[in-house]
């Protein structure tokens, strides 16, 4: 969340960019945060005050005791009633205070960069960089959902026996196709100075707020009442949060890990074209990359990041194209991101694969993830990630893109993965 600090000293910087994200009353939100955060600061001196004269009061009881002035002691202990009554009633009153405070701020989305183009949607975003030519396929060529029917290598039908839409089960090769792209993305990440981990694919609610998942995208989420845990919506979750409430060293930066997880989301979107086969699923597979860096370097690792997916897009042999996200189309916890869509040549549409952002200050405060700089000052850092890669519209594309009317040939970079060159 933004720091009050933020809001005060760069009042209007922030204003222009949350209206950029299109956020309404931008400017009477943030005046009731400096009001309740003025408010919350003068209870804090008011319970200070009384903390300070309750304990001298103390002091001096017991020194009255010393000397056997009991009669003059048990006056000052009525007064000493009364200050400690008095101190509990500003200190829940203070706690209300912060409470709420803290509650506005949750509602309050991350302000986008100055280098974020201005726009309302996702039609407004800048195409930014290109690679590949588009393929061209024979005629009758077939959709992903008809060529996994057609090679028996994914089952939308047994998935929704099992559990219900969008759970898709994996076969034979399908099942090798998802274990091989899950390795080589793991294994290029590995290659590129990522450390990998394996993180849990539940969370409490302490990680979701942490990261911006909750409450912003709580009805995304997949909830289990048992023990208020969540199933993750990506691996950004668990692998951001190994950090909360970590201080960390100036050497100690940058950080880099790689992890790969499942992913769960409710909302999988209404029925239709743009929805049919692997383009959006309840549970998906996917490859995270999240890296931690001092303010100074973030947005040079931004770009690393970028050109850490376009590799392994080029590998694939996918033709692709790079967004740089309008304000209106910027995620709730995003200073910046681009998005990166590789082209999928049966349905002749761009689908996006990955988004790769910075977080700045936004993650980290929620997180209290902070560094230790040579002057001893306590900093926070900027968080980043980006899907390095989401698996089920690569093998969309792979699919599709690959495919001649008997058979699918895959790129020569996933073989040794796959233990086989083609399907069919």
């Amino acid at each position: 969340m933004l720091q009050v600090s933020q809001l005060k000293e760069t009042k209007h910087k922030v204003i222009t960019g949350l209206l950029k994200k299109r956020f309404k009353n931008a400017e009477e939100i943030i005046d009731k945060v400096l009001d309740l955060d003025q408010t919350r600061r003068e209870t804090q001196v008011k319970l200070d005050n009384v903390l300070a004269e309750s304990n001298a009061v103390a002091r001096e009881i017991g020194q009255l005791m010393q000397k056997g002035e009991k009669e003059t002691a048990t006056q000052r202990k009525e007064i000493s009633a009364t200050l400690k009554a008095s101190s509990k009633s500003l200190a829940e009153t203070l706690q209300q205070y912060e409470e709420e405070l803290t509650q506005l701020l949750y509602t309050i989305p991350n302000t986008a960069h100055s280098d974020v183009p201005d726009g309302v949607s996702a039609d407004d975003n800048e195409n930014i960089f290109q690679h590949g030519e588009l393929p061209v396929l024979y005629d009758g060529a077939l959709p992903h959902w008809e060529l996994i029917k057609k090679y028996d290598i994914i089952d939308f039908d047994l998935g929704n026996k099992i559990t219900g839409a969008g759970f898709p089960v994996y076969k034979g090769k399908g099942a090798r196709l998802q274990r091989s792209l899950i390795n080589f993305f793991l294994d290029e990440a590995v290659k590129a100075g990522y450390h990998e981990v394996q993180p849990p694919i539940l969370v409490n609610q302490e990680s979701g707020i942490a990261t911006g998942q909750l409450p912003d995208k709580e009805g995304q989420m997949y909830h289990i009442p048992e023990g208020n845990l969540y199933l993750i919506p990506t691996a950004e979750v668990p692998i951001t949060n190994l950090y909360r409430d970590v201080i960390l060293s100036e050497d100690q930066l940058p950080i880099k890990n790689v992890g790969y997880t499942p992913c769960f989301r409710r909302e999988a979107g209404s029925w239709g074209a743009h929805v049919r086969g692997l383009n959006r699923l309840h549970q998906f597979d996917k490859v995270e990359i999240v890296q931690i860096h001092h303010p100074e370097n973030s947005y040079q690792a931004l770009e690393g990041m970028l050109e850490d997916v376009k590799r392994l897009l080029e590998k694939l042999e996918l033709p692709y194209r790079v967004l740089k996200l309008c304000g209106g189309d910027l995620g709730f916890a995003s200073a910046l991101t681009y998005d990166l869509e590789v082209y999928s040549a049966a349905q002749e549409k761009w689908l996006e694969v990955s988004s790769v952002s910075n977080f700045e200050t936004y993650q980290s405060n929620r997180l209290k993830l902070r560094f230790k700089g040579d002057d001893k000052k306590m900093t926070l850092l900027h968080t980043l990630n980006g899907s390095a890669l989401a698996l089920p519209r690569i093998m969309a594309a792979l699919l599709e893109n690959n495919q001649s009317k008997d058979s699918i040939r895959f790129p020569k970079v996933l073989v040794p993965y796959l233990g086989f060159e083609s399907i069919g």
